[in-house]
């Protein structure tokens, strides 16, 4: 349904070194999906979709929506973002203040190019908009008296209105108080698989990007740095930076004695002793590495762990009551480690303690 091929922006302020926005990346999406493009601010996601919809020319590449070519360099061709057959929300959700809610989600069908709607059209298709965001009895609301998970849904309403071929949405939530995007969350999720809309979603939030994706594409200085499902890239970061950007991690360097088998398993030297993880790739004897664990896979105990697991051994020096978790900072010789724990054993602070890691739950990475 979409396809992005060695796409290019750079800017190029007055007086200043140029900034490559988007440094050559490639991404594509099956029909029916939701790719979530990752990362921190200024790292290339915003553009990219700013590129899709029309809204930057891009410097080189090729885009195609559909089986249309919206964008192609070499081809000299820029489709203009009303003719490119998509919806997008946009952070702000850049809703007209003066229009009731019928007329903002009737909007983009008075204005189209591509086509004529009659009145009774845009009734019904309006209508069918509002229902499926919830928003059925207010068309005649003004939009300024809607909550803000009201009006989220009135943007989603109305980039959805005329059924686009994609559905792009640039931080949607991020004005919503916790609770209320925790809500959302379900409700796009829900939505979007019930109408099996290509949909390609740009945030910071690490939570909502693994709530929503099926696919993620993690972007760090213009580049697409790993693409994968949530749980791959939860459970599998292929670098420091992606282990760190998801969720929280803890890394233990060292340096590889015993290169891996045919389960990718190697030993590692520490500071805190030897320990077995598995790589991705092959590592030779020798070579620096790093050792990611997420704090929910450390097990804490005041016995040392049994036979089998990477073993360590600290003091707690912090806690933080969460309700369902405890998030401990234990202090490994000069290493400050996290650890999550269920409440049930309460560790106090300055209590000497061991830690358990199971080698399958270690990731090996590039130091």
């Amino acid at each position: 349904m979409l396809s992005i091929e060695n796409l290019r922006k750079i800017f190029r302020p007055a007086g200043q070194a140029e900034v490559r926005a988007v440094d050559d990346v490639n991404l594509s999406v099956e029909p029916g999906r939701l790719l979530t493009m990752l990362g921190p601010s200024g790292c290339g996601k915003t553009t990219t979709l700013r590129c899709l919809a029309g809204l930057e020319r891009p410097d080189s590449g090729r885009i195609v929506i559909g089986d249309t070519v919206v964008f192609d360099s070499h081809k000299d061709v820029f489709v203009p973002a009303s003719d490119r057959g998509i919806g997008m929300v946009f952070q702000s959700y850049a809703i007209w203040p003066h229009m009731s809610v019928f007329e903002n989600v009737a909007f983009p069908l008075r204005v189209s190019r591509t086509r004529k709607y009659g009145a009774a059209e845009i009734k019904e298709r309006v209508k069918k908009a509002l229902e499926m965001v919830r928003l059925s009895g207010l068309e005649q609301r003004s939009s300024t008296r809607l909550s803000g998970g009201q009006q989220q849904r009135l943007a989603l309403a109305r980039g959805l209105v005329h059924e686009p071929k994609v559905l792009l949405l640039d931080e949607p939530l991020s004005n919503l108080d916790a609770k209320l995007r925790e809500q959302m969350r379900f409700e796009l999720k829900h939505l979007q698989r019930t109408l099996r809309i290509t949909t390609v979603y740009v945030t910071h939030d690490q939570a909502e990007a693994l709530a929503l994706s099926d696919e993620i594409a993690v972007f760090n200085a213009g580049r697409v740095v790993q693409r994968g499902s949530p749980q791959e890239i939860y459970s599998r970061p292929g670098s420091r930076f992606v282990a760190d950007f998801i969720g929280s991690a803890n890394f233990v360097a060292g340096a590889v004695t015993q290169e891996g088998g045919p389960d990718g398993m190697a030993a590692v030297a520490t500071a805190h002793g030897i320990f077995r993880c598995p790589f991705a790739s092959p590592v030779r004897a020798g070579e620096k590495v790093v050792i990611s664990a997420r704090p929910e896979d450390l097990v804490l105990s005041y016995a040392p762990p049994g036979e089998g697991l990477n073993a360590l051994a600290g003091t707690v020096s912090g806690r933080i009551f969460l309700g369902e978790v405890i998030d401990y900072t234990v202090n490994v010789g000069e290493t400050e480690l996290r650890v999550r724990a269920r409440p049930e054993h309460a560790f106090r602070v300055r209590e000497a303690v061991h830690i358990g890691i199971a080698p399958q739950k270690c990731v090996g990475l590039p130091a």
